[in-house]
């Protein structure tokens, strides 16, 4: 004879359970309940697991509900840490991967060789930060938690620690309203930081160059938005009255002026790809620069860097 142990409800289970013993002669009997409860038992506890993980997943936002993932590390990348840096305290740009975690304000603070930053949103959309992944997130405890604070201003801040610049840091979000946690990713940008915040050594600056007044060549890169656009390499390097000046020239000719250092440059040319006159200020050193595109349908400025490699400096013959 068949007996069916119900596996829905423990009330189920037991009565199945005294069913079989009581259908079931001699040392048989207790073998039977013994294996049976032992059944019940691993289920329930199995059972127990599972839930246990279905919760711990719950708390954790999945890939479509979450907003589309920007890339925000770029190819060729060199992490920057604390002790290649000054002690002080410094505005920075730190981008995130997601629109809907957008950090209005940064600064960073580099003491002994560690940087934190205390970065202010533009929303109360979230309670608590974690420096890892959502799932890590889900699995920590409350103490590891970064909670916000106020500002003068009523804006939410998070102070948090920064294992390097140029480098893609995972921070979990905790949602207000969906009450789960968002995984981002965060980079600070080196290139934001004023020169005098590097060590000396980690760049190249014009004095150490010294080079007589006349024209070289060097290798130049462009790093950042779309990742599509170029500028020509090696680039014209004009040394004038101890001023150094690159002749930069773009893959498009859709930009109408370049911000370097808060200063505006016009275009030197009118036909062709755009090409500016602008000051190097750093070599060996990503420079922070900023060139607005008339290609869109409205004009867009965009964060570029350039780098300039102080190896590749040749004079040009006359």
């Amino acid at each position: 004879m068949k007996v069916r142990i119900m596996r829905k409800r423990t009330g189920f289970k037991w009565t199945a359970l005294l069913l079989a013993v009581s259908l079931t002669a001699g040392d048989g009997a207790a073998v039977l309940l013994a294996s049976a409860q032992e059944e019940v038992q691993t289920e329930e506890n199995g059972g127990n697991q599972t839930e246990q993980t279905e919760a711990g997943d719950s708390q954790v936002a999945s890939a479509d509900e979450m907003a589309p993932v920007e890339e925000v590390v770029e190819e060729g990348m060199v992490p920057i840490y604390g002790d290649e840096l000054n002690d002080g305290t410094y505005d920075a740009e730190v981008v995130s991967s997601s629109s809907m975690f957008k950090i209005v304000d940064c600064q960073l603070t580099v003491k002994e060789g560690e940087i934190t930053a205390l970065m202010t949103m533009s929303s109360d959309g979230y309670l608590k930060l974690f420096m890892g992944t959502g799932e890590k997130a889900a699995e920590a405890g409350e103490e590891e938690y970064i909670p916000f604070a106020e500002n003068d201003e009523g804006q939410q801040t998070y102070q948090v620690p920064v294992e390097a610049l140029d480098m893609g840091i995972s921070c979990a979000a905790f949602s207000r309203r969906k009450e789960k946690w968002y995984d981002r990713t965060l980079v600070f940008k080196a290139s934001s930081l004023p020169t005098e915040a590097f060590k000396e050594g980690s760049y190249t600056t014009p004095e150490d160059l010294n080079l007589a007044e006349g024209e070289y060549q060097i290798q130049v890169e462009l790093s950042g938005g779309s990742g599509r656009t170029t500028v020509e390499s090696p680039a014209v390097l004009t040394v004038k009255d101890g001023s150094y000046t690159a002749r930069i020239i773009f893959s498009s000719p859709y930009y109408d002026y370049m911000i370097v250092d808060d200063v505006k440059y016009e275009p030197v040319n009118t036909e062709g790809n755009s090409a500016f006159e602008i000051p190097v200020t750093v070599f060996d050193k990503e420079q922070a620069v900023v060139a607005d595109t008339i290609a869109m349908s409205e004009p867009h400025e965009i964060s570029y860097t350039l780098y300039y490699d102080s190896s590749t400096v040749e004079a040009i013959t006359q």
